[in-house]
């Protein structure tokens, strides 16, 4: 009895008209309850003639109470629209995923005799009977729609369970999970991912992960080095500076690079160790890189260490290397250049986790070229913004994600892969516009 009540309401064929059942009860239940009372005693006190009952409804008194109910019943409605918007929307995806059945053919069905109107006269009139329906369930909780399908390796097992595409466009939601349970599969999906944006103030850096919206953190100690990409215009920079900031209330120690020389450099004024000329840049990811190896060293020799354990558990302070244009920079170097640095950034993101050193690198598309030998693979957290072509989504996320992306003309919004390979939609916290990133960066680096 638990796992049924788990799992949610059961779809059936009879919910491919759920909206209209839904609407049409409740719309004449409420206008009957309110245009009942008006006429409870003139019912109660009469005799049950026609002649009796067209005269009284038709008067000037049953016409008025007639208006005043659909009046009362038009404002319930309205207010069950504005407050009750999501409790409709179940009813709507409900309908939709009936639909979804009936019109791919995803049931089975068996010929029936239909029987003629004199019994004892054999018909030869057949008509087709659904005989098994897929059992699928709906429950909607906290946010998250959990669909749950159940397994029976029958004729339509591979469709359903390969649901994704399908229940992200036509529910217009964002799966966040694929779970495999004994007998059914179960889809969970994000509702309403826009409401789920936070504000730059929410952004909280604490015990190992920074909260990037209610339902999304980047745990860094777990899923170390994050890479972002987007075009101008998408909002990336102000994600980086967000970052900044949030990581800067921790005792996290930061090092900026920016060889453009563009909004990230201007931090030069507030804070240390930001750089943008491409041989400080360089003597930068050396000195990095050597601080990671001379930690990972020490560790060893200090009191209360235990192999296993991370940074943290020792009281020290995660390093970030924050790398905007990336590709950028890497295209003005020689070939020898080139080379030097991706064999430091390699070992930074093969051994940073355990020794606190992580890597944030940012670029306007992540070119395999400067991102190969299995360094991408590293990159636990990714997160696309803006505008992007399916060339760039591939190498974002892998070519062979099952996922549609969509346009939306939002700043700051994009799509996100945490870390478990199931890519949902992002977006980056809201920053007001009297907000001043080199003031409230130079308060915390102080």
């Amino acid at each position: 009895m638990k796992l049924l009540k788990r799992r949610g309401k059961r779809i059936k064929e009879k919910d491919a008209s759920l909206v209209f059942q839904f609407v049409f009860t409740r719309l004449v239940g409420t206008w009957l309850l309110f245009f009942t009372p008006f006429h409870l005693s003139f019912l109660l006190s009469t005799k049950w003639q026609l002649d009796i009952f067209q005269a009284h409804f038709i008067s000037t008194y049953g016409l008025m109470t007639l208006l005043i109910s659909l009046v009362l019943t038009g404002g319930c409605a309205f207010v069950y629209y504005c407050y009750r918007y999501d409790h409709l929307k179940q009813i709507i995806h409900r309908q939709k995923l009936a639909k979804m059945i009936l019109g791919n053919g995803w049931y089975e069905t068996k010929q029936v005799t239909k029987e003629s109107f004199f019994k004892d006269i054999p018909s030869d009139k057949a008509k087709e009977k659904i005989s098994h329906y897929p059992k699928i369930y709906y429950r909607f909780e906290k946010g998250l729609l959990h669909i749950q399908v159940e397994i029976t390796l029958g004729k339509y097992q591979e469709p359903l369970l390969n649901l994704e595409k399908r229940l992200e466009s036509g529910l217009y939601c964002e799966l966040v999970s694929k779970e495999l349970h004994d007998s059914f599969v179960e889809y969970i999906l994000l509702y309403d991912t826009i409401a789920n944006r936070i504000s730059i103030e929410e952004v909280i850096a604490q015990n190992g992960s920074l909260k990037l919206m209610e339902s999304v953190y980047w745990e860094y100690d777990k899923l170390p080095h994050m890479l972002i990409a987007g075009g101008t215009g998408g909002g990336k920079t102000y994600f980086i500076l967000t970052l900044i900031e949030a990581l800067l209330k921790t005792n996290a120690k930061l090092y900026i690079l920016d060889p453009k020389n563009a909004d990230l450099a201007d931090l030069t004024t507030v804070m240390s160790d930001v750089h943008y000329k491409k041989e400080d840049i360089m003597a930068c990811i050396d000195q990095f890189h050597e601080a990671m190896m001379a930690r990972s060293e020490e560790m060893k020799q200090m009191e209360g260490y235990k192999t296993g354990e991370n940074y943290a558990y020792l009281g020290l302070s995660p390093h970030f290397l924050i790398f905007d244009e990336y590709v950028a920079f890497m295209e003005l170097l020689t070939s020898k250049e080139n080379t030097a640095v991706l064999s430091k950034l390699k070992q930074i993101v093969m051994l940073g986790r355990q020794a606190g050193f992580f890597l944030v690198l940012a670029c306007q598309r992540p070119d395999a070229k400067y991102l190969g030998d299995g360094i991408r693979d590293q990159f636990n957290f990714r997160v696309a913004l803006g505008r992007m072509s399916e060339l760039g989504f591939g190498m974002m996320f892998g070519s062979d994600v099952q996922k549609q992306f969509f346009l939306k003309q939002i700043k700051g919004r994009g799509y996100i892969d945490k870390g478990d390979s199931v890519i949902s939609e992002f977006y980056t916290p809201l920053v007001p516009n009297e907000h001043d990133f080199l003031k409230e960066i130079g308060k915390l680096a102080n």
